[in-house]
């Protein structure tokens, strides 16, 4: 599934940089994410844990950044297993930092590959609905980690844990508005 979104955080171009560049930070605004290690040359051990209704996997394994600090961009590969599923997964994602003034737009853009139960879920509308849904979580946790006044307090900033079924009934729930607003457009 390909995926591109771009969001504006209200905050300068270097400071978002800044925190871009502390990646177990930046894992912490990314629901279900965790940094287990760092292995040193840009390369990170974790985890990543998704609840989707009867399906609970957390795929394993080792992720890549790569920083471009002229181009104030940043390439993550990295894939993973879970082991007790079965299902793998595969994601490659550039980012791309822009200066907006007082504020900081970010492109995304992503290609994320599922095998296993867990791909399923990749091959309907729901997915890129619920990739909105998080990258909503994911601007909010950073957001507030920007306006912490401590390292302290932007620490304890992490981004909730998402419900797998209340995700998916909101992602339903979006996709099904979305379909009835271009079913009335053209009727």
């Amino acid at each position: 599934m390909k995926f591109a979104e771009e969001f504006e955080v209200g905050r300068p171009v270097e400071a978002v940089w800044r925190l871009f560049e502390d990646v177990p930070s930046v894992a912490q605004c990314m629901p279900g994410a965790e940094v287990t290690e760092d292995k040193g040359g840009g390369v990170y051990a974790g985890r990543v844990a998704v609840k989707l209704g009867p399906l609970n996997p957390t795929f394993e394994g080792d992720a890549t950044a790569v920083y471009d600090a002229e181009a104030r961009g940043i390439r993550i590969d990295g894939s993973g297993v879970d082991r007790q599923g079965g299902s793998r997964g595969r994601v490659n994602v550039s980012v791309e930092l822009r200066d907006a003034g007082d504020a900081t737009v970010v492109a995304v853009d992503a290609n994320i590959t599922l095998s296993g139960a867990a791909a399923r879920f990749g091959r309907t509308g729901l997915m890129e609905e619920m990739a909105h849904r998080l990258i909503r979580e994911f601007v909010g946790c950073l957001e507030a980690k920007l306006e912490a006044t401590t390292e302290i307090e932007a620490a304890a900033v992490q981004a909730e844990e998402l419900r797998g079924f209340s995700l998916l009934l909101a992602s339903v729930g979006s996709w099904f508005a979305r379909l009835l607003r271009r079913m009335f457009r053209r009727g």
